[in-house]
């Protein structure tokens, strides 16, 4: 094997094939090792760490490590309806969590609530009366639901202005 020297990530390089770690930028690798790790396995192992009841209704989203302002925190997103069992059990996933890493992990957890995808699709689309003539012909050609819903959305915006 030969030895590059011309490389500015690390000083000395290995023909051939590397791990996809060495080949990462050092910026990148600071982010995966402060946070990566931590989320990572509180994805992996949430059904142990939230219980099988909760682990139908919430997931984490995102996690923030604590720095000199802020402590470090978890956003977990929950089903609507279902929030107040989740703060009943808040502490419980703290303990879990910290148990699970062996250390202080978390030391605060904030709840965001979503609607159920399933709900969304039952509901019928918003009425077209809001919309002119000429519009209302476009808009029901576009196939996809969404863009529909967002087009009728947009016309009433403007209608109010």
């Amino acid at each position: 094997m030969q030895f590059k020297k011309y490389t500015k990530q690390r000083r000395n390089s290995i023909q051939g094939l590397r791990s996809l770690k060495d080949t990462l930028p050092k910026n990148i690798k600071r982010v995966i090792n402060k946070r990566g790790h931590i989320y990572s396995e509180t994805l992996n192992n949430w059904k142990y760490i939230a219980g099988k009841n909760l682990f139908e209704v919430c997931f984490p989203k995102s996690y923030k490590n604590s720095n000199k302002f802020s402590a470090s925190t978890l956003l977990v997103m929950v089903k609507r309806g279902h929030e107040v069992d989740l703060e009943y059990s808040k502490k419980e996933i703290m303990n879990r969590m910290n148990i699970f890493f062996g250390d202080n992990v978390v030391e605060r957890i904030k709840f965001s609530s979503f609607n159920d995808e399933k709900e969304i699709e039952k509901k019928n689309l918003p009425d077209l009366d809001v919309t002119n003539k000429k519009f209302n012909k476009k808009i029901n050609d576009v196939k996809n639901e969404k863009i529909k819903k967002s087009l009728i959305e947009l016309t009433k915006v403007f209608k109010e202005k």
